[in-house]
């Protein structure tokens, strides 16, 4: 049976229908019309491209096009000058749109030529573009930049007004159509089954390999069967399991029992990947970065001190002074996060790595066994050295035990404490109370910290008027809607240190429209908005209620049936303070609703 391709133009297409709507089930239904309209061999490279990319989130592999090479590549392909471009560029304010209307206006430059199966230039394959595209990301090297301008050229020189619009925006990073992979694996389940029942099951074998281009190959191929016997793999990241919350050492005893209890280490989450036959090693973030570059001091470590011919394994990156031996803060710890000067940078900030999971040893998944057969399985696999150590922990079943326990993580100047279940699994990408933290109170009424995004800022006035910034909007992740939502405004609290710093972080990020995936009142809208990607770590006093904050609030409509009405408030934060920037998380990895709900409880009962 001969299949039809799908073409770019086709992708376009729908991509345009994703940009048109805000609402996450259609958004859902549109995604699974597309996956249908796919075939297995192009499914997966189409998912890459929904992310921008042309290889995993984990892959480092991006494309390296910045506006001005753009502009080039447009005025080339369409035969104009570069001012003419960059005229309409301004305009806009999207160089997608522009190249659009600007391919509208200029003739097709190349000839109206045809592929064996008869398809006109710009009516390219899907594949086509895709393979064209992965040549732009990857190339390197002396002449990189003409090659990705001459790619780029002759792709806008050929493809439709339409295309074009959306290979600029993909190529620059500026898609974003307005969702994140989990509503891709609701789509998945849609594909298969007109409903989201089968996301559970998808998005487990997600969390095993984040690779939403393997995860939709296979279904497609095989339907849910595909992807029932999922496992982790040397080189791909397992997303990491999170924490839950609870507020003191009496409901950690009721809720998991007699447990194991270690520090909470004030530093950089790492899963380390390793292969004995070839001296293979990879280090990734929490949000799936590769950090191998940035600690060869790690990498060597494990190459000598891991008896294993297989592992995967997780612990945490902690700075200390050389001269004291003493661990240093958590912002010390993040300069090793760098491109250059890597060696010299090792030894002014020299790291310890404290290991303390293990998820995969050679050939045999561990996930879902016990948490103490792991540990012990840790315990024999790593031989410590200066640079690798074994994360102690302490089997506790008293309250006091744990509280003592807590007291002394604080003095030693830890974060507080971790409590695992002694049976509890590995759940990958995922809370259930297996893992609880328990860190030092920031007030009387608030337990933790909230890592929020920074969704936009509002200009300055008097003093803050230097810095071009007064107050800046942050937001938490509802995930039922897959959106940020607005929890609280930060102004007062910094330091010039802090302000300058913020400027300087934000100075990419700014966009000129709202984000679809921002849910903010027209009373709290920002001079400037940002893409999402500035995460930071901010204290504050109490959980309060509020009419115009969008976190947890929910909306009805009128008698009249016309407007909506505030029929139960949202959640906002009474005195937020910057603590410090979370350049190891993403997005997605910020506070959620729900962990807001469950605080605001908690804080009630403390009072």
């Amino acid at each position: 049976m001969t299949t039809k391709p799908m073409l770019f133009k086709r992708l376009s297409e729908y991509f345009q229908q994703l940009e048109s709507t805000s609402l996450r089930l259609k958004i859902t239904e549109i995604l699974a019309e597309m996956f249908k309209d796919a075939e297995k061999e192009e499914i997966g490279k189409l998912c890459y491209l929904l992310q921008g990319r042309v290889t995993p989130l984990y892959d480092s592999t991006e494309f390296g096009v910045a506006d001005k090479m753009m502009i080039r590549a447009v005025a080339q392909g369409l035969d104009i000058e570069t001012d003419q471009v960059l005229k309409e560029f301004k305009k806009m304010g999207d160089l997608g749109s522009a190249t659009e209307k600007l391919k509208i206006k200029t003739p097709d430059a190349g000839p109206d030529l045809k592929d064996p199966q008869g398809l006109t230039l710009n009516d390219l394959k899907l594949i086509d573009v895709y393979e064209i595209l992965y040549q732009v990301a990857t190339s390197s090297g002396e002449g990189s930049q003409e090659v990705k301008v001459n790619l780029l050229s002759n792709l806008i020189k050929q493809i439709d007004p339409l295309s074009a619009r959306y290979i600029v925006r993909l190529t620059l990073d500026k898609l974003r159509l307005g969702f994140s992979d989990m509503t891709v694996l609701d789509s998945l389940s849609w594909m298969i089954k007109g409903s989201k029942e089968l996301r559970p099951e998808i998005e487990r074998a997600y969390n095993l390999r984040p690779d939403l281009g393997y995860i939709s190959q296979r279904i497609k191929d095989k339907g849910i069967k595909g992807i029932k016997h999922v496992q982790p793999v040397i080189g791909t990241p397992i997303l990491m399991a999170k924490a839950d919350r609870l507020k003191n050492s009496k409901e950690i005893l009721e809720k998991i029992g007699r447990c194991a209890v270690e520090f909470k280490y004030d530093g950089l989450r790492l899963q380390v990947h390793y292969k004995k036959s070839n001296n293979f090693v990879k280090l990734f973030s929490r949000n799936l970065e590769d950090l191998t570059p940035c600690f060869p001091d790690i990498s060597e470590s494990v190459k000598k001190s891991v008896a294993a011919d297989e592992a995967i394994f997780e612990g945490e990156i902690v700075a200390y002074n050389p001269q004291t031996g003493v661990n240093v803060a958590f912002q010390q710890t993040m300069q090793r996060r760098r491109k250059y000067d890597i060696e010299k940078k090792a030894a002014e900030i020299p790291v310890k790595l404290y290991v303390f999971e293990l998820l995969y040893q050679s050939g045999k998944n561990l996930i879902g066994l016990p948490y103490r057969k792991r540990k012990g399985l840790l315990k024999k696999m790593i031989k410590e050295d200066a640079v690798l150590k074994y994360a102690n922990e302490t089997i506790v079943e008293k309250e006091e035990e744990i509280e003592q326990l807590f007291d002394d993580s604080v003095v030693e100047g830890y974060e507080g404490i971790i409590a695992k279940r002694l049976d509890g699994v590995y759940q990958a990408g995922m809370r259930g109370f297996s893992w609880i933290k328990f860190k030092r109170a920031m007030s009387k009424k608030l337990m933790d910290t909230f890592d929020v995004l920074v969704m936009g800022y509002t200009f300055g006035e008097g003093k803050r008027t230097i810095f071009g910034v007064g107050e800046f909007l942050t937001g938490v992740y509802d995930e039922s809607q897959d959106k940020f939502v607005s929890i609280t405004k930060i102004g007062t609290g910094l330091t010039d240190e802090q302000f300058r710093e913020f400027k300087k972080r934000i100075a990419k990020l700014e966009i000129k429209e709202k984000p679809q995936r921002y849910l903010v009142d027209k009373l709290l809208e920002a001079d400037v908005w940002l893409r999402p990607a500035l995460v930071v770590e901010i204290s504050a006093d109490e959980l309060t209620r509020s009419q115009v904050h969008t976190a947890g609030r929910i909306l009805g409509l009128s008698k009249s049936g016309k407007a909506e009405k505030v029929t139960a408030p949202g959640y906002s934060l009474r005195f937020p303070r910057l603590e410090r920037f979370r350049d190891d998380k993403k997005p997605e990895g910020v506070t959620t609703v729900l962990e807001i709900m469950s605080m605001f409880k908690s804080q009630g009962e403390r009072e």
